[in-house]
């Protein structure tokens, strides 16, 4: 007697069902079957609906994996981060993961605290797992080995019908196959800069990272752009520079500098982070904020608004940074190589910064 649909065969308790069991109680064919998994095919709302059904009675799990072999992708895609405890950061792949959800993709998200052999793993493997885009999130090492590795990275996954997307990092040069969603880094550094020196500093205190990292890269330019725009002369000792994007760091290198003397008025700290640490120093030197010393960081994240007094410092809009970045990807013009798109930033003006104690 031939199977009645919606009859559910009892062996299936006992072995792993298949798409020719979910086509048969569904009652259509097994192209049908693929193309309601696949999602990218246009399937009658009510014959939609019977495989949906069928699937989730019988349990059936997609076998990815041969999709992937008949050169489609899988409706996931890879996010890769540095360290997603940091706020920032944190921000961002909350804007991929929502983003994506709402187009039906799931995340894979890999850490790889730095280090550009683990970042490279990872890629190959959410390579091998066929997903739709791979988001590396934040700033990197900069070099011309890095650049070559990356414009590698980028044609072998658009030979794989996948898409590499840089978030929050500088392009890769015209012609490369890859989606950049940055934000004018460079920019918000001119512009906080200039604030500082509008309120009369002249001196200084810069505290941020190694130079060949991609971020420190634009603050420092953007901070050196404001003090020779406004011809206010550079004193290269009042840079701190190699510090890590830490409270600890911040508080170690504002603190040993305050053991020798107050050379600086004010501190621009490349993170809010470290300005959190560079504020607890400079009360334990005696010394207050803004009073003594004005302090400014970059990001705005919540850290920001809970310091006291709270800090000005630059907006980043991390989250749509994210959120840009799928939709740039996912919704790319077929043939074009690369789309690159800059999000603005801007000074949050708080109460961290006051006139040098010399001016008033």
């Amino acid at each position: 007697m031939a199977r009645r649909k919606n009859d559910v065969p009892d062996d299936l308790d006992h072995r792993q069902s298949t798409i020719k069991d979910v086509a048969e109680l569904a009652g259509v064919s097994l192209s049908t079957v693929s193309r309601v998994v696949a999602g990218n095919y246009p399937v009658a709302q009510s014959t939609r609906v019977r495989v949906q059904r069928a699937i989730r009675e019988l349990n059936y799990v997609a076998n990815t994996h041969a999709r992937a072999l008949g050169g489609g992708s899988t409706r996931t895609v890879g996010f890769i981060v540095n360290d997603v405890r940091g706020p920032a950061f944190a921000a961002a792949v909350h804007g991929v993961e929502q983003e994506a959800a709402q187009r039906g993709h799931i995340c894979l998200v890999a850490t790889t605290d730095g280090d550009p052999a683990r970042e490279l793993a990872a890629i190959q493997l959410m390579r091998e797992q066929r997903a739709a885009a791979v988001f590396l999130i934040g700033g990197a090492w900069d070099s011309a080995a890095y650049r070559a590795r990356m414009i590698d990275i980028a044609r072998s996954l658009d030979a794989a019908k996948s898409r590499l997307v840089l978030c929050g990092r500088p392009s890769l040069g015209p012609g490369i196959p890859a989606t950049v969603v940055e934000y004018d880094n460079e920019g918000g550094a001119y512009a906080l800069s200039s604030y500082l020196i509008s309120r009369g500093h002249r001196r200084i205190l810069y505290v941020g990272g190694d130079p060949a990292f991609t971020t420190t890269t634009g603050r420092l330019a953007g901070f050196r752009r404001a003090m020779a725009d406004m011809a206010v002369s550079v004193d290269e000792s009042l840079f701190e520079l190699d510090a890590e994007f830490s409270r600890a760091s911040g508080y170690e290198r504002v603190s040993d500098r305050l053991s020798g003397g107050r050379d600086f008025t004010a501190i621009f700290a490349e993170t809010d982070v470290i300005a959190g640490g560079a504020m607890a120093a400079v009360y334990d030197a005696g010394l207050s904020v803004p009073d003594d010393v004005s302090i400014v960081g970059y990001d705005d994240i919540p850290l920001a608004t809970d310091l006291r007094p709270s800090l000005t410092t630059v907006h980043v809009p991390y989250e749509e940074l994210g959120r840009a970045a799928v939709r740039a990807a996912l919704d790319r013009p077929v043939g074009r190589a690369e789309r690159h798109q800059l999000l603005g930033t801007h000074v949050i003006l708080r109460q961290s910064v006051g006139r040098p104690a010399i001016d008033r």
